[in-house]
């Protein structure tokens, strides 16, 4: 049975990256993309579909004992777990070297004291579960091989085949160390080179520490921080540097809800904050490459912008339902694929230009069709920013007029008139200040609630949206605008769960479907710490830092945080980890540094 979500660490090679419980089991990795089918598909179904568990020996029938303690090692994405058992105390080091050749992911067995008996049980699942490889030796080196896909093992350890599963029974003494590496190869090809887990461990730990030490970040958060920083540079796929927004599917935001989706994808909006941390932490070559990618994703097509891609820019990214696999806690259905990728979402055009406004502001380095690529968005958005749409939230009910996305389309006509007054750019400049003051216009007079004192989800509705909070911060009005407050204060009152964390909207009672969905959801992190910055914004810097804080304390262990706090059930809930989390929390953390509001 898997565990519970924040249960989970991450490891990866930043093209593809495995989730390993506290009892020691790799419950899930897609070989050899984040996008790729799973090897270890037990996350979202039972140890049937796949997992890889390394840990002290139990009796048959109990369940496998969580590790004592775990950290990652320094600041790094190399995985330490501890267990002390009545025979004395065991470690397991699991890492995924940054890639070069065949993908690889190591377990190092290390002794600390006496002499304890160890269990290692490996069952590959090819096609998310559903096919069972043909398991062989070759030269002392064993392989699963199923159509296309070769999983190679490893290890100095004598294994042996029992139930479709590759086990190894041995005893660590202090000091010993043993190694298993799987390594996934084309099954056409040859096998990978012998792995060297030693020097793979050192490379791998003088990579993060190396990269860690770019980051130009020593405020009071500092930790918190850098670890969302490791985890959104896991997140990112290093041959093209889209980002993925995370490296799971179908976790739920409602546990035995259908609230399930695929988020092995690029978002753009996603990816255009993620560059805008990236920015203000010093990592500029992450930036520059994501901004790579989007030049070659839109290409010269501007006109049919999706609002996600594929990690190597493809657009074709049908989704299907996967009904051998029951789903994480039983949350169905299974879904791979984002059939939300052909939605219109007018604030991506936004999000995309403020990104490409950060970086020039930022001095990195000019690219003239980045520049012509922002122009041709805004003459898309002249005859297309009044159109009803899908918004922000990807809602699968009819479109509307929704405020965030207007406010966006804003942002991207303002962007880009300061490109052009700074002499980088030629365009229609009075006719595109027109259209701002337009935009900014319509939004005041249809999407405001004067009574309430409260702009509204979408024009001439009721419902509020946690994505309002984002009009002060994109610079549509000055924090301290009576509509501004009023929008704050409303969404505090009707937006917050009993413990003080922020709904996207309301989706129970009389606007239960109010995005097409049915069942609940959990309060979504990103809001909550964009609540936590308007707060500091309208001078509120104590509420502001008790809430951050707050927030800080639902990461687990390791610092992770998935998409979602379920209020009810007091975990986290969504697909993990999530960049729409980490992201924020990095641009919160940086704002309540520079106000000085934190504690100690």
């Amino acid at each position: 049975m898997a565990g519970r979500i924040e249960d989970y660490a991450l490891i990866g090679d930043m093209q593809t990256a495995a989730l390993v419980c506290r009892d020691g089991s790799v419950d899930w990795l897609c070989l050899p993309r984040f996008d790729s089918h799973a090897v270890f598909a037990g996350l979202l179904g039972t140890e049937e579909h796949g997992f890889w568990r390394i840990g002290p020996s139990y009796p048959e029938g109990e369940a496998a004992p969580a590790a004592t303690r775990r950290r990652y090692r320094g600041d790094s994405l190399v995985l330490e777990q501890e267990w002390d058992t009545p025979r004395g105390t065991v470690r397991v080091t699991d890492f995924m070297p940054p890639r070069d050749g065949a993908p690889q992911l190591t377990r190092i067995v290390e002794g600390v004291s006496g002499r304890v008996p160890m269990h290692s049980a490996l069952r590959m699942r090819f096609s998310y579960g559903r096919v069972v490889p043909w398991v062989h030796r070759v030269d002392d080196r064993t392989v699963a091989v199923a159509g296309p896909d070769s999983v190679w093992l490893d290890t100095d350890v004598e294994t042996h085949g029992q139930d479709l599963t590759t086990h190894s029974d041995f005893t660590v003494s202090p000091g010993e160390r043993l190694a298993f590496t799987i390594q996934w190869q084309p099954s056409h090809k040859e096998a990978p080179p012998v792995p060297d887990p030693e020097g793979a461990l050192t490379l791998t730990t003088d990579f993060w520490r190396e990269w860690v030490e770019h980051c130009t970040y020593h405020g009071p958060y500092r930790e918190a921080v850098v670890r969302s920083l490791i985890t959104l540079k896991a997140l990112t796929y290093a041959p093209t540097g889209g980002i993925v927004a995370a490296p799971t599917t179908s976790l739920p935001e409602d546990i035995g809800g259908s609230r399930n989706w695929d988020y092995r994808y690029t978002w753009l909006r996603d990816a255009a904050i993620t560059l805008s941390s990236l920015l203000r932490t010093g990592y500029r070559e992450e930036a520059r490459a994501w901004r790579e990618w989007l030049l070659r994703a839109v290409a010269g097509d501007p006109e049919n912008l999706q609002i996600m891609y594929g990690i190597a820019g493809e657009r074709e990214l049908g989704e299907a339902e996967l009904d051998w696999l029951p789903g994480y806690e039983k949350s169905g259905p299974v879904r791979v694929g984002n059939g939300a990728a052909h939605q219109l979402q007018l604030d991506v055009y936004g999000e995309v230009t403020e990104a490409l406004h950060l970086a020039h502001m930022t001095g990195l380095a000019r690219n003239d069709y980045a520049s012509l690529l922002q122009l041709k968005l805004i003459r898309y958005l002249e005859g297309a920013w009044n159109q009803p749409d899908e918004g922000i939230w990807e809602v699968r009910g009819p479109r509307r007029h929704f405020v965030h996305s207007k406010v966006m389309t804003w942002v991207a006509v303002d962007r880009t008139i300061k490109l052009i007054e700074s002499g980088d750019a030629d365009g229609p400049l009075e006719r595109w200040r027109e259209l701002r003051e337009e935009i900014h216009r319509d939004v005041c007079e249809n999407g405001y609630d004067p009574e309430r004192n409260t702009f509204t989800q979408s024009y001439g509705s009721q419902e509020l949206d946690a994505s309002l909070l984002l009009i002060p911060q994109m610079g549509f009005l000055p924090p301290d605008d009576k509509r501004v407050i009023g929008t704050i204060e409303a969404i505090q009152r009707e937006l917050s769960t009993p413990d003080g964390f922020i709904l996207r909207y309301p989706t129970d009672g009389d606007n239960a479907g109010v995005d097409g969905l049915e069942g609940d959801e959990g309060a979504f992190l990103a809001c909550s710490f964009w609540m936590a910055d308007d707060l500091a914004m309208i001078g509120r810097v104590d509420e502001a830092r008790k809430l951050f804080e707050k927030l800080l304390s639902l990461r687990n262990d390791l610092g992770l945080l998935a998409e979602e706090w379920d209020s009810k059930l007091q975990r986290q809930v969504g697909n993990f980890p999530q960049a729409f989390s980490h992201v924020p929390l990095i641009d919160t953390a940086l704002r309540l540094t520079a106000s000085g509001a934190y504690g100690g």
